[in-house]
This record gives structure tokens, sequence and C-alpha cells, in this order.
């Protein structure tokens, strides 16, 4: 008969007492819930947002099983789908008194029912995939026609500011789908703008083309190279936002992968709200920082009592009240690596950092 140390059976022994302690998560399943997150930067999800989650569901006779508040959002765990179908509808009446324009997102989830003492030792469920737990498959498409048009339209402000202060006088620059066409009368002025996109605007491939006015022409593309890494950032951009908006579903281990030229493969296991993660997924987020326009042309135009200058355009702002600025983007999302709200030391008025 084969005998071994005593403590080689005392370390197996405490292996399977470890592996069966972090084992038992499994074994306690999932139960609906409700998830609370910001909907914009100003909304906070913290105290405070718990006590009217709680005075809400306390209105509706609504008791939960569990509330737990933890990075920035909230969670209210019940013991039934009904319960948590009438949870949600209370909780977005409570907390999005605007249905139009939501402060929250409130989503239906579903989250371990794992002890908490069990939670305490770190101890989680093993996360399943789509074909064991179900949820939701999405495939994105990027549009890359769009990225490309909107760096045109901006890398033909950059030429206009280029050539007013090199004084290169031109008779128009606009853009042409995904193309820069300047028109010139000069053919010497047209070989300075020549040397100018040569010298500082490496990513063009201009051309010159003669006009059937007997003007001169030239037709600025981008490379192919220069178009690719656009649409590279295009891609990266995208896939950095649905992480961030996938967060707000409190889905634990989702799959975001690039797939193809200018598509993303999404899939969230567990997700029960697939309306809502659509939505959520689906937004359209374009940032863009422009210079307004002060002329008293503009201001009449914001009024609706005038015309809109050439060169404009005019929006609304969140009170209705229109704002006209200038074609020109100075900045746009892909220039920005991090944005905060915060307020300013002296005047102690809000602002972004």
């Amino acid at each position: 008969m084969n005998r071994y140390a005593l403590w080689k059976y005392l370390v197996i022994l405490v292996a399977v007492l470890l592996g069966s302690l972090y084992t038992l998560p499994n074994f306690f399943g999932e139960a609906p819930a409700v998830q609370v997150s910001p909907g914009r930067s100003s909304a906070k999800v913290d105290l405070d947002t718990q006590g009217k989650v709680e005075d809400a569901l306390k209105a509706a006779g609504l008791t939960p099983a569990l509330i737990s508040l933890e990075n920035n959002s909230l969670r209210v765990r019940f013991d039934t789908t009904d319960q948590q179908l009438k949870a949600k509808d209370a909780i977005q009446r409570t907390l999005n008194t605007d249905a139009e324009n939501p402060s929250y997102i409130v989503a239906l989830n579903l989250i371990a029912r794992t002890p908490t003492w069990l939670g305490s030792l770190r101890a989680a469920p093993m996360y399943l995939g789509l074909d064991l737990r179900g949820g939701v498959h999405f495939m994105l498409q990027v549009d890359m026609q769009a990225a490309l048009s909107k760096k045109a339209e901006a890398t033909a402000g950059d030429l206009r500011t280029a050539m007013r202060e090199k004084s290169i006088r031109h008779g128009g620059i606009s853009r042409n789908d995904q193309a820069i066409d300047i028109v010139f009368t000069d053919p010497a002025v047209a070989a300075a703008a020549t040397a100018l996109i040569r010298d500082q605007f490496p990513e063009l491939d201009a051309t010159t083309v003669p006009s059937s006015a007997g003007d001169i022409g030239i037709n600025a593309k981008l490379k192919p190279e220069a178009a690719r890494r656009v649409q590279d950032q295009a891609l990266k951009q995208n896939i950095t936002t649905l992480h961030n908006r996938i967060n707000e579903l409190g889905v634990a281990e989702p799959v975001i992968q690039q797939q193809g030229l200018d598509r993303i493969v999404v899939q969230l296991p567990g997700v029960q709200d697939t309306a809502k993660a659509k939505d959520i997924l689906g937004r359209t987020a374009t940032l863009e920082i422009r210079m307004v326009e002060e002329s008293s042309e503009a201001r009449l135009a914001e009024t609706g009592s005038g015309m809109v200058p050439f060169g404009t355009e005019k929006y609304l702002d969140r009170n209705g009240q229109g704002v006209v600025v200038k074609k020109q983007v100075l900045l746009t999302g892909e220039n920005l690596t991090d944005a905060q709200p915060g307020f300013d030391n002296q005047p102690k008025k809000p602002l972004f950092t």
C-alpha cells in the first residue's frame, strides 16, 4: 500500500476546500435587477440618487432584495421579473422627469445572487457566453465615407487659414464629396498654392486641372495611406465609445471586436433589455468645436429676422435659441484624449478640462 507524507494530504484537502468555496457562487444563479447609470456627464449616481430610488420603490409598494452602489452605478435586485418591470417604470418616472432628455439610464439587467460574505472573498460566478446564457448580438458598420468627408471639411478650413496667412489669393475653396477644389486666376498663384499644400499638407495629393472658364483649379484629395489612417482612427474611436456605452448596461464580459475593415461585432451576454441596448449603442455622437459668428447679420439670423450669412450655419441650443457658427471646424473629438467636468476656483463657474 502506497503512503505519502501527511503534508501532501493536507495540501490536497486545502486545494479541494478552496476550489469548492470559490465554486459556490455558480449555484446561486442570477436575479432580475434594475440598473441606474448616468445618462449625461452632469448627472451623478450617489447616495442622494439611491435615496430617491428607495422612495420611489416604497411609493410603488416594492421591496428590493438588495441595493448596491458601486462604480457610479446603482443596482437594485428583485426576486421576480414582475417586480423588476414595475420598479423600472417607477424609477424612470422619478429620475427622468423629462422623457425627451433623460438624465439617467434605467435598464433591465441580471446580477448574481452571490451572498455578501462570498463577495467579500472575491468569489464570483463563472461568466457565460451567448450560447449558455443568452443575450444580444450586434453587427455595427462604421460610416467611413462620413469620416472621410469630415476630414476633408476640416482640411478645407485649414487650407483657407494657411493661404490667408501666406497672402495667397484664390477664387474659392469648396469641398466636393471627399475632395477639395480650389480655383485660381493666376498660374503663378496656383503654383504657390501647390507648393504650400506640398509643404504643409503632406497627406494631400494635389493635381492641377484647367476649368472651362479659363481659370486654373487645384483638386486635392487624401492620399490612400492618409485615408487609411482616418478610417483606422474612426474604427478605434467607435470601439472606445462602444466600450464606454456598454459600461452603462453593466455587462460583465462583453465581446467587442473588429470584423473586416469597417464592421464591429458586439456580444452582450445576459442583457434583458435589448431595446435599451440597441438605443444606447446606436446613438450618434459627434463632437465639433466651431467659432460663433459675431456679425450683425448673424444676430438677425439667430432671431429669425434675417438670412444666415455665407459660410455659416444655424443651430438651436438646449433652450431653443438660435446660434450661428462658422462652418470651419477648429477641433473634433479625435483631437481630445480626455474631458472632465469641474469648477473654476475663482469665479466658481462650471468648466471642462
